[in-house]
């Protein structure tokens, strides 16, 4: 990338209020302001909106705590696998969604004003603007206010994407922002994308009774993983009653009779979709504008998130993004990592920059069957030319899973022919998010399959799994010649 070149304007002042100036308080931002404040740099945090960003007050928290809660509704109504005749469950929505809202007040000490401020950050609430490479300009309730600082770290998030859809401006719809608002159960919901969020959240809006339509323009759902992953989850979504339209395309919202209806196109015809709410889970999109960058000339990338290198500078070289604003990745764990990158590179570039790390990268959806990933999948390896062979351990054989009740999914390990490196795994089922953790560990510092069987790992668990996955590797790579010889070499001690 090419540094712009320095308006006039722009002179670099001779002394700085602050080291790094963060623009932003969620996941990432709150991660470089502790690093930072922890190597006892002067950091200034600015938030406008809530401390902790889309995580806590309207992404992970709350997504999870409601998940929790309909995971349990659903549990219930399978009492009697479990030998018991009847269990009856009675909610309220209005209250269930309010516990959700309990949840995120608990967590949120966690990423307060008052932590941050111990940990000697200093916070301020307001909007931010970038009027200078060196300076940043903050609109607060009580004025107008002006800091200078060594480098700026960009950590505005994203929001989600409303596309421009004819006739959703008639509709009052709902995104992942704004659907914690709801406290009336609606009776009908279309769910507008088959991604992450979109399946987590029309699985939990069907277990609390609604009737669920899911649209997807795509040939299946999460079509990040490999198909059987795929149509294990849209079997279960059908069998817990979820509407699952694929290669549906939403093109108009009317009217209709009285009723609002989604006109979607499927396969060359019309489909008329009657709904009550729909919500928008179809990506997200970073938040570029606003806060300066135009002026400055930060460049943009073609996917419309700050364009970084490897040390994650923008084309001004004192000035950072991370988090879901840069990409490439919008998970917070990322941008966790990301920032500690950034904070690094900020202070102690002048002396060594350290490129960010993308090797090794986990996610996991949140639904049931709960679905995790590190690594490259079948479907990427093919995409990418790289030679695998493929190891498939089946949940339904792990006693854990089967007392559980919960013997439903796989352990699928890629490795290199012949050899026992990692190059990706899968896991789906039960907990497959907490699984996950040893081959990413493993992957991390170059463990192979050999050194995960020859691991103990408490029995019962559902971390067996991964120990007998590992197994399937082995059994596939028997050394016949001196099973053979060993064969013979008993028979001689017999006779």
């Amino acid at each position: 990338m090419k540094t712009p070149k320095t308006h006039p304007k722009w002179l670099k002042p001779k002394k700085f209020d602050s080291n790094i100036v963060v623009i932003g308080a969620g996941a990432a931002g709150l991660v470089a302001s502790y690093i930072a404040a922890a190597v006892k740099a002067k950091v200034t945090l600015i938030e406008k909106h809530n401390m902790g960003g889309d995580c806590l007050n309207t992404g992970c928290v709350p997504s999870k705590a409601l998940i929790q809660s309909t995971r349990l509704l659903a549990k219930t109504r399978r009492a009697n696998e479990f030998g018991i005749k009847h269990i009856s469950a009675e909610f309220s929505f209005a209250e269930i969604m309010e516990r959700v809202q309990q949840v995120v007040k608990t967590v949120a000490p966690h990423d307060s004003v008052e932590r941050y401020t111990q940990l000697g950050v200093e916070v301020i609430e307001g909007c931010a603007k970038i009027v200078s490479p060196w300076k940043v300009e903050i609109v607060t309730a009580t004025g107008t206010r002006r800091i200078t600082t060594l480098s700026i770290v960009i950590a505005a998030g994203a929001r989600p994407f409303v596309p421009p859809i004819p006739g959703l401006e008639a509709i009052d719809y709902l995104t992942s922002d704004t659907i914690w608002n709801l406290r009336e159960q609606p009776k009908r919901l279309v769910v507008l994308g088959g991604g992450p969020i979109g399946c987590e959240l029309a699985q939990c809006f069907a277990r609390l009774g609604v009737q669920v339509t899911q649209i997807e323009m795509a040939p299946r759902l999460l079509m990040r993983e490999d198909t059987e992953v795929s149509d294990r989850v849209a079997a279960r979504f059908v069998q817990e009653g979820i509407d699952v339209r694929l290669e549906h395309i939403a093109k108009q919202f009317i009217i209709e009779n009285g009723e609002k209806v989604l006109v979607a196109e499927h396969l060359g015809e019309q489909v008329h979709i009657a709904f009550d709410h729909v919500l928008m889970a179809i990506g997200r999109v970073a938040n570029t504008s606003g806060y300066g960058l135009e002026e400055l000339g930060v460049e943009l990338s073609p996917r419309k998130t700050i364009q970084v290198n490897a040390f994650l500078a923008t084309n001004y070289d004192h000035i950072f993004a991370c988090g879901d604003v840069a990409g490439p990745y919008q998970f917070t764990h990322t941008a966790a990592h990301q920032a500690w990158y950034v904070a690094v590179n900020a202070l102690f570039g002048c002396v060594k920059k350290f490129p960010v790390d993308y090797s090794i990268i986990p996610w996991a959806t949140f639904i049931e069957p709960e679905v995790a990933r590190v690594g490259l999948n079948e479907q990427d390896a093919r995409e990418q030319g790289i030679a695998y062979e493929v190891s498939v351990y089946d949940i339904a054989d792990l006693d854990r899973a089967i007392t559980d009740g919960e013997a439903d999914g796989f352990v699928k390990v890629l490795t290199r022919p012949g050899k026992d490196k990692i190059l990706g795994v899968t896991i789906v089922g039960d907990h497959a998010g907490d699984l996950i953790a040893e081959f990413v560990l493993a992957m991390k510092y170059n463990i192979g399959l050999n050194k995960i069987l020859g691991t103990i790992h408490i029995y019962p668990t559902l971390s067996e799994a991964n120990k007998y996955a590992a197994g399937i590797w082995k059994k596939n790579h028997q050394p016949e010649k001196i099973l053979s010889w060993l064969a013979r070499f008993h028979a001689w001690r017999r006779s």
